[in-house]
């Protein structure tokens, strides 16, 4: 017994790292490690070691911290320990832990600043490690990003070799077998004369060891996931109804709580009369929350009923009141002052421009909401000594921070259930659903409180997609495109977001140029600037952030150019791409898509976009119908590399779902602001693409280089572009402006 308590009350080794029955496993030595996060809450006689993988005499628990969204980022992070642990994933549950500094994301340094993905200099992997270190030392512990296999692919795997030679090593101490003559399948070490020892059973003996670290990962031809085609582990409970989201929590003698807040975003609530709700059927109470009220009742809908019967008065919006005065702030935005970085200046641009004929154009993209088809909730039980908050989110350490500040308690005593999210698209990597939760606790203490937003007051205040616009100047020269000058203004991405979390962010905003300056193409008269905007509507990371407006920039004006060269669109783009992944990309959607021009028939086009987002090479051709009904959207084929493929399968319906998602925004969403106030708070005035427009897709995963990369938002910023630049071939339209259906008909 002491021994285990001697080991549990070690740090864990981030990075790589098996827990094993109490027992956990670590890899990657780093000089100041970071406390485990598993030893608070063990039981009489467990112990841990490092993180990643539990097991007990119950049965073995590996511990997925990147947070599930619909993406199936459990079933990634569980198939990688599974695929070096030896064990089946119909032998497993997964957990997604505490939140922990333990769990800080590893890739999200990846894109550093003024560095292009592809960048293996020095300087810029310097610089990566030193964003690293501060990630590892603020412990940021975010999903997002497209991280979730970058972050995962080494450590997991070592976490899951580390497990599997420690649990050898405890079948050698209690049989004297040498480990050199053992083998492990499903779930437990072989030994030689064929008896097999459960790796449950072998949980207390490993609980006495030191980790074996010095582990060799398996060959890939050795490999029974990765790379296969996998069933989720969530198709079961999904497919039956039995998966617990955030919107199903029950707990015993929970009541029920919504919210209704100023709805221009961040405006004060002046006075609040409350007297009709409070003597309403079922209610409870009725609590002030920041900008707003809050009603606690009985049953959801009851609170939905008495929080309409608030009458408000409520402050001005904190930036222009009307969508026109929005554009009108990016307009004026272009001016040097307005500067936030100029990556990418190759050639003389000024100069290659004030020869021949300059080709002109402006892009616009709207706000879009995020409008996942769970809306927000968060449960809350708060005591004396303890908070437990039940809830969907991708940034558990901030929601953390934030309910100990608003109730009082020491961090560690705030206890967050991180649980399976129905969408998010970025939505959950805000707070305020958690912090108004913690403010109705505080007044229902010891009793559970769910609080539920209504479809209308979460589109309400929703923190969009930036609003964006571009200009763009450039020229051709014999049959080839000469020079390409862009400038992008947008509010700033991550000063609205990390705003609202209490974080200062120095320095220029990567997500106003991300996806346009950071293109490998090899345009010999070449910039991109950003210019931030004044700040506008409050805005937060949309699928792709900056990508998914830039990407839509970037690529149409590159085809504009292409068209005034009378070059083949896909040729010159292959021409110019000097990155070997990202041609090969092309050459590949090329072939798959039979490219042999623009004009496939009479009234119909196809497009070709390409985009290099979060270090993703993404091609995509997409084939449209002009009918006497408006466009028909009849293919799509879309070529992506992310180094290595963990599941095929996952990674089909992740670009699939990517491509719907961004040409359904594209061809129809948007948001815009009357008097302050959002205009569309519900799917009846945000649409997405419906079943009968959807087209056919077929799509492939390269496994090029040594970079593995995410597949999450990758595919949204071609989508777009693509569908712009089919349009035009088949109709002889440029579309410059999203939605698209302010200037052309869908069938």
């Amino acid at each position: 017994m002491g021994r285990i308590k001697t080991i549990a009350r070690r740090t864990f080794l981030i990075g790589s790292a098996a827990v094993l029955g109490g027992v956990a496993f670590g890899a990657y030595l780093y000089k100041k490690p970071v406390a485990n996060p598993l030893v608070d809450d063990l039981a009489d006689g467990d112990a841990a070691l490092t993180e990643y993988v539990r097991i007990t005499a119950d049965g073995v628990t590996l511990i997925t911290p990147r947070a599930d969204k619909g993406q199936g980022v459990y079933h990634v992070q569980a198939a990688l320990i599974a695929e070096e642990l030896d064990i089946d994933l119909d032998q497993v549950t997964v957990d997604p832990g505490p939140p922990s500094p333990a769990y800080y994301n590893t890739a999200l340094s990846e894109e550093a600043p003024g560095f292009m993905p592809t960048d293996d200099r020095f300087a810029a992997n310097a610089t990566r490690t030193v964003m690293d270190a501060a990630m590892k030392i603020m412990g940021v512990q975010i999903t997002g990003g497209s991280t979730t296999v970058a972050d995962s692919w080494d450590k997991l795997r070592v976490a899951g070799a580390v497990a599997r030679e420690t649990l050898k090593a405890a079948a050698a101490q209690e049989t004297g077998v040498a480990v050199a003559n053992m083998q492990t399948e499903r779930g437990a070490v072989i030994l030689p004369d064929g008896r097999q020892l459960a790796y449950t059973d072998l949980a207390a003996t490993a609980a006495g060891l030191d980790p074996v670290d010095n582990v060799t990962l398996k060959d890939p031809s050795k490999w029974r996931y990765i790379g296969k085609d996998m069933q989720r582990i969530d198709i079961v409970p999904k497919s039956t109804g039995t998966q617990t989201y955030g919107i199903d929590m029950e707990l015993d003698g929970m009541v029920h709580a919504t919210v209704i807040t100023n709805p221009r975003k961040g405006g004060a609530m002046l006075s609040a009369n409350t007297a009709d709700a409070e003597g309403m059927r079922g209610v409870l109470k009725v609590v002030e929350v920041p900008n707003g009220m809050g009603v606690i009742a009985d049953n959801t809908w009851r609170a939905f009923q008495a929080a309409q019967a608030i009458t408000f008065e409520w402050g001005p919006a904190e930036y222009p009141a009307e969508q026109d005065d929005h554009w009108a702030v990016l307009a004026e935005s272009f001016k040097k002052d307005h500067q936030d970085s100029q990556y990418r200046d190759d050639g003389d641009a000024d100069s290659a421009l004030s020869k021949g004929d300059v080709v002109t154009a402006e892009y616009r993209a709207p706000y879009l909401a995020h409008a996942p088809l769970e809306p927000l909730n968060a449960t809350v039980l708060i005591t004396d000594n303890r908070a437990d908050v039940w809830t969907g989110t991708q940034v558990p350490r901030f929601a953390q921070d934030a309910v100990a500040d608003i109730t009082g308690l020491d961090k560690d005593d705030v206890h967050i259930h991180v649980l399976m999210m129905g969408g998010s698209f970025g939505h959950r990597l805000e707070i305020d659903v958690i912090t108004q939760a913690a403010h109705l606790g505080l007044a229902m203490k010891n009793t559970p409180v769910k609080l539920t937003y209504s479809r209308e007051e979460d589109m309400a205040h929703d923190y969009t997609r930036q609003i964006a616009m571009a200009r763009m100047q450039g020229t051709v020269k014999d049959g080839q495109v000469e020079a390409l000058d862009l400038g992008i203004a947008m509010p700033s991405v991550i000063s609205s977001q990390m705003g609202r979390l209490g974080l200062s962010v120095p320095g220029p905003d990567a997500m106003i140029t991300a996806g346009a300056w950071d293109q490998p193409f090899g345009i010999p008269n070449y910039r991109v600037t950003g210019y931030r905007s004044a700040d506008l509507a409050p805005i937060s990371s949309w699928r792709s952030v900056g990508a998914s407006t830039n990407g839509f920039f970037h690529d149409s004006a590159l085809d504009e150019l292409i068209h005034a060269a009378g070059a083949d669109p896909m040729d010159e783009r292959i021409r110019l791409a000097w990155d070997d992944n990202s041609r090969a990309v092309l050459d590949e959607v090329a072939q798959l898509s039979g490219w042999d021009g623009p004009s496939i028939g009479a009234n119909r086009g196809r497009g070709v976009a390409f985009c290099m987002s979060f270090g993703v090479p993404c091609a995509e051709v997409v084939e449209v119908t002009n009918t006497d009904r408006g466009i028909q959207i009849d293919k799509v084929f879309a070529v992506a590399n992310v180094g290595r493929v963990v599941d095929p399968q996952n990674l089909s319906r992740l670009m699939s779902g990517g491509i719907i998602w961004a040409l359904g925004h594209a061809i129809s969403g948007e948001i815009t602001h009357s008097d302050g106030m959002t205009d569309q708070l519900n799917y009846d005035g945000f649409e997405a693409m419906r079943l009968y427009q959807a087209p056919e897709i077929t799509v492939k995963g390269l496994e090029l280089g040594d970079h593995v990369r995410g597949i999450g938002e990758p595919p949204v910023p071609p989508a777009a572009p693509a569908l712009a630049n089919a349009i035009f071939a088949a109709t002889g339209q440029r579309i410059r402006e999203m939605p698209f259906n302010k200037h052309i008909d869908f069938v």
